[in-house]
């Protein structure tokens, strides 16, 4: 898939990024959340400047990140565990 160049905003500074056509719509998105975070983390918190700010959301993301993770792989061992045991019933069945 080819590259496009994009130039997104965060923090106020601008990002020049090369990305394809199916991840344009993400990242764009993916700065947007950012930054209405960082302006959220603005209004409730005293800071010294907006590196802080964007710190503070990006531990937030990466917190979700890891929860969201280790729920993944803990369904994704539930449900290998399940679909052993319902194999070992349809052997049973059939043997």
């Amino acid at each position: 898939m080819e590259n496009i160049s994009i130039t997104i905003h965060v923090a106020d500074r601008p990002y020049k990024l090369s990305v394809t056509r199916a991840e344009e719509e993400r990242v764009r998105k993916a700065a947007g959340i950012i930054n209405d975070k960082i302006r959220d983390y603005g209004k409730t918190y005293a800071y010294n400047d907006k590196q802080d700010l964007l710190a503070m959301a990006a531990l937030q993301y990466t917190v979700a990140a890891l929860k969201f993770e280790a729920e993944m792989e803990f369904r994704d061992n539930h449900l290998d565990d399940k679909l052993s045991q319902i194999d070992a019933l349809l052997s049973e069945q059939t043997s």
